[in-house]
């Protein structure tokens, strides 16, 4: 068996989407995940081989929530790392020990029907939702919950609301 800590972290990135009011978007999780006790996230996703970080949140925000509506107005400069747990590690096959995040603060700049959970065969959330950026580290799953501390604190100017 390997060693999880020989095996390489996951490069991803994140999305802190905030609408005018200064709320953040959250998201349950679907299927096996939707029974976690904590099944609510920020969306998040792979980057792809030689893809800029900027280019695949954007991507990834399309992908998972239908939209790219967004304006990038912030980010964490640096990677900041989450091992899987013995479990989820196994379940994708143990060839990542965890994930290397780097997360953007974006502005929501279209409208909530433009939110499509649905735009995906296979949706990653079965709904969403905003909420005040200081709850989401109460809402984390415990071995992301230092990651969403730290959005909480890093994207809290963020989090105020936008005259039109």
């Amino acid at each position: 068996m390997t060693d999880p800590a020989t095996l390489p972290y996951r490069p991803n990135v994140g999305a802190a989407l905030f609408n005018r009011v200064g709320q953040i978007l959250i998201a349950r999780r679907a299927g096996h995940q939707a029974s976690f006790t904590h099944p609510w996230q920020l969306p998040q996703g792979g980057i792809d081989a030689g893809e800029d970080p900027r280019t695949a949140v954007l991507r990834e925000l399309g992908e998972e929530i239908g939209t790219t509506e967004a304006a990038i107005i912030g980010e964490i400069p640096d990677w900041i790392t989450y091992d899987f747990p013995p479990d989820i590690a196994a379940r994708l096959g143990n060839r990542h020990r965890g994930q290397r995040q780097r997360w953007f603060a974006l502005r929501f700049t279209g409208t909530d029907a433009m939110i499509r959970l649905d735009a995906d065969p296979n949706p990653e959330f079965i709904d969403w939702r905003w909420a005040d950026l200081a709850t989401i580290p109460a809402l984390a799953v415990p071995f992301k919950r230092h990651i969403y501390e730290r959005i909480a604190r890093d994207f809290a100017a963020f989090a105020t609301p936008q005259g039109d």
